[in-house]
């Protein structure tokens, strides 16, 4: 599918009806992440699977790391904060989910490593937390005032909420790592493959990586060109465009990735990519885009709607208690996809 990189630049060029960009910039993006994927998945074959995992989703979101920046810079906030919901609760029950179906359908029974799980879910917490803050302040801040006076949220508080919240997010995934990979690491050891035959040299990976996400940057600008005659056209929800539909583009790689590992019934690197990757989007690419966004003068703040805060807060419950006993198998996968449905059909109908 890599024929769609030039197909999408002439249709883009030539100024192709939106459609036809979107839908062949779609599937360019689909299948740099697919290489992107398949680099990272070469890369941990040479450095360890934990650190393989954190570079699938850290790569991985680069996708929609710079789908997001792109689409703030054309002031398309709603969708971003929809991508960004769509990203978290995806990879947490979509793409976990998709995993767990199809390894358990291979594996009876599989098992995880429980003390990963378990930061996994405080993590997650926090993120959820740190999300709701600024929603609740600026949904539910100007009902309560002082002796029964409504006083209005500013504009400015909100911003500046968020970023002081996004600072403090960034610190905490930042000393995860720490914890992570380097004080505790012994917590998070799997057991590695002998002899697991590389295809790829670290060299070779390490460059099909950088030229898989340059040409990334690319679709990206052509695919975000698209977006909003798209959705003036068909008349859909910018939540679910956001939620759904950029947030499965975005996260194509951990898709791929995750689910052949499951395959391979490697279940610990499928959790660590799919629910590392919510962790990344929530802690640090949110955070970040925030941030970058206060730079540039296009302020964003972490004010999602009721919906997306629900969404994610649901989400991260079923994942918590689904992954809190270090052993899953298809019927768990099988639940998540039902609750990712349930989720996508309400983006659908908001």
């Amino acid at each position: 599918m890599l024929i769609f990189i030039p197909i999408s630049a002439f249709l883009y060029l030539g100024a192709f009806p939106p459609l036809y960009i979107f839908a062949s910039s779609v599937l360019a993006l689909i299948a740099l992440s697919a290489k992107l994927g398949e680099a990272t998945e070469e890369i941990a074959k040479h450095v360890g699977e934990n650190v393989g995992a954190m570079l699938n989703a850290t790569f991985g979101n680069a996708t929609e790391l710079i789908i997001a920046l792109i689409a703030i810079k054309e002031g398309l906030f709603e969708v971003v904060k929809a991508s960004i919901t769509g990203s978290i609760i995806g990879n947490m029950l979509f793409v976990l989910g998709a995993s767990l179906l199809l390894g358990g359908i291979k594996y009876k029974q599989m098992k995880f490593n429980s003390h990963a799980a378990g930061m996994n879910a405080s993590m997650l917490l926090i993120a959820v937390f740190a999300l709701m803050i600024p929603s609740i302040f600026f949904n539910v801040g100007g009902m309560i005032g002082a002796n029964g006076i409504t006083t209005p949220i500013h504009k400015e508080n909100l911003e500046a909420l968020s970023i002081g919240i996004s600072v403090l997010v960034i610190l905490v995934y930042l000393l995860s790592l720490v914890f992570s990979f380097k004080t505790h690491s012994y917590l998070f050891r799997t057991k590695e493959e002998a002899g697991v035959e590389k295809k790829w040299s670290k060299e070779v990976s390490v460059a099909v990586l950088v030229i898989a996400t340059v040409l990334i940057a690319g679709m990206a600008e052509i695919f975000i060109s698209s977006i909003e005659p798209i959705i003036h056209e068909f008349n859909l929800p910018e939540i679910f465009v956001g939620a759904i539909i950029i947030a499965i583009v975005g996260n194509a790689a951990e898709h791929m990735t995750a689910v052949t590992f499951a395959l391979k019934n490697k279940i610990d690197m499928s959790i660590s990519i799919t629910v590392g990757s919510s962790i990344q989007i929530a802690m640090f690419i949110a955070p970040l885009l925030v941030l970058v966004s206060a730079w540039i003068g296009k302020p964003m703040d972490l004010a999602f709607n009721i919906f997306e805060v629900l969404a994610v807060f649901g989400s991260v419950l079923v994942v918590n208690e689904l992954t809190s006993d270090g052993e899953t198998n298809w019927f768990e996968g099988a639940q998540l996809l039902v609750v990712y449905l349930i989720l996508a059909v309400m983006f659908f109908l908001l």
